[in-house]
């Protein structure tokens, strides 16, 4: 008899530890994507030729002080300067994510003609990090230029910051890509889906037409994409457009009649990448964060209404990108990285924040409730939940403690 009770109970042991691989930590009513910044890795090719070796972007985070009374800098994070490229660095974001109810991470992904850029925080550290079933990953095609803004001076600012890697591609470089796309990531089993279907996201809608020469061209080299994705043996293709008003970066321009646009380039769904790029921060050097959260969601709810395409809001955590700019330099509103900060951003700010967007989600069941987060670590623009000396692990609690009612 005790024999057969030791052999049930390590059945059992057996079974339950194989499905809690299977099992997510969190109710899959929501689906909570959080965008990944990948350059806090020493090891980046460019990075070294351009810095020197050794260099990421924890430089600037480490450099970066108070430009104003009541400014809090530098942050500091809590886990260290680490790299990101490596497994075990990666494993703990990856748990902490996974525990505090996060089912993916957004990779902001960069490839130029040339090749990849910053791939090595996912190839390296999430494809070797044991745990990477625990939380899903996706693209977000950073296909903007890539210019020298870290850190950037007010001379350089006006007169335009240098462009290291240029955006936009030629049509034998989208062909490669991808493919590479299709093969490297989309077939992973960690890759996230929707319905089946692989997200894939653009960040500038007009770099990418610029690419093409017309919007019925890139349409085109859309539809080619997705029928690549469907020989490949899945049902379809995600195509996701992020959309912003207000230009942030240096070059960047505004689309125009985004709705007809999306709609005639063939994307499925869209979304936001930061709460700046939909609300100006009027107040300088700090805007309240609450009064910027009032206006965001007038915007969601205008484009969730008024667009028939799916819509992923966002969160914001916060915005501070005074680390890229030099700090020798007098710190006032000439465009980014001199611009307004958001203020109050604190932990429960972000809740409230938080329990705004989950009311939203139910007021609009469309069949999936999808949001992002900006972002897991955007130290050098004050949008971050890894967690810092100050809050430590408040922000991350704050999603735990609004969407982790059903933890498992």
């Amino acid at each position: 008899m005790k024999t057969t009770i030791k052999i049930f109970i390590g059945i059992a042991l057996v079974v339950a530890g194989s499905c809690s691989k299977k099992m997510k930590d969190f109710s899959p009513g929501y689906e909570i994507a959080c965008y990944y910044f990948p350059n806090y890795h020493p090891t980046d090719n460019r990075n070294n030729k351009f810095h020197g070796p050794g260099w990421s972007e924890w430089e600037l985070v480490k450099k970066a002080r108070p430009r104003f009374p009541g400014h809090q800098q530098p942050k500091v994070p809590l886990w260290g300067y680490t790299d990101e490229s490596d497994p075990q660095v990666m494993a703990q974001k990856i748990d902490a994510a996974a525990a505090h109810g996060i089912d993916a991470f957004i990779f902001d992904w960069y490839y130029f003609d040339d090749g990849p850029f910053l791939e090595k925080a996912l190839e390296q550290g999430f494809f070797q990090a044991e745990n990477n079933w625990r939380v899903k990953f996706a693209l977000m095609w950073a296909n903007h230029d890539w210019r020298n803004i870290q850190p950037v001076g007010k001379e350089d600012l006006i007169n335009g910051p240098e462009i290291l890697y240029p955006g936009r591609i030629s049509r034998t470089t989208w062909e490669t890509m991808t493919d590479y796309i299709i093969s490297t990531y989309f077939k992973h089993p960690s890759y996230w889906r929707i319905d089946g279907e692989p997200y894939f996201s653009i960040y500038d809608l007009s770099k990418f037409i610029e690419n093409y020469g017309s919007a019925e061209s890139a349409a085109q080299a859309i539809a080619d994409f997705r029928s690549k994705v469907k020989a490949a043996g899945f049902s379809g293709l995600n195509m996701n457009a992020v959309v912003w008003g207000n230009i942030i970066l240096p070059g960047g321009q505004k689309v125009q009649n985004v709705k007809a646009l999306i709609h005639k380039l063939g994307f499925n769904s869209f979304t936001s990448y930061v709460w700046v790029h939909h609300v100006r921060l009027w107040q300088f050097p700090a805007t309240p964060y609450p009064a910027v959260q009032q206006k965001y969601f007038a915007y969601a709810e205008a484009v969730s209404d008024t667009f028939e395409l799916p819509y992923y809001p966002n969160v914001t955590m916060g915005w501070d990108s005074s680390p890229r700019a030099n700090q020798n330099d007098q710190f006032e509103p000439i465009g980014y990285p001199f611009m307004a900060t958001m203020s109050g951003n604190t932990p429960q700010a972000f809740r409230d924040a938080l329990e705004r967007m989950k009311l939203f989600l139910n007021e609009r069941d469309r069949g999936h409730r999808i949001f992002n987060i900006n972002c897991w670590n955007e130290w050098t623009e004050g949008s971050y939940l890894e967690p810092d000396i100050v809050n430590q692990m408040a922000y991350l609690d704050a999603i735990r403690d609004v969407f982790g009612d059903n933890l498992k």
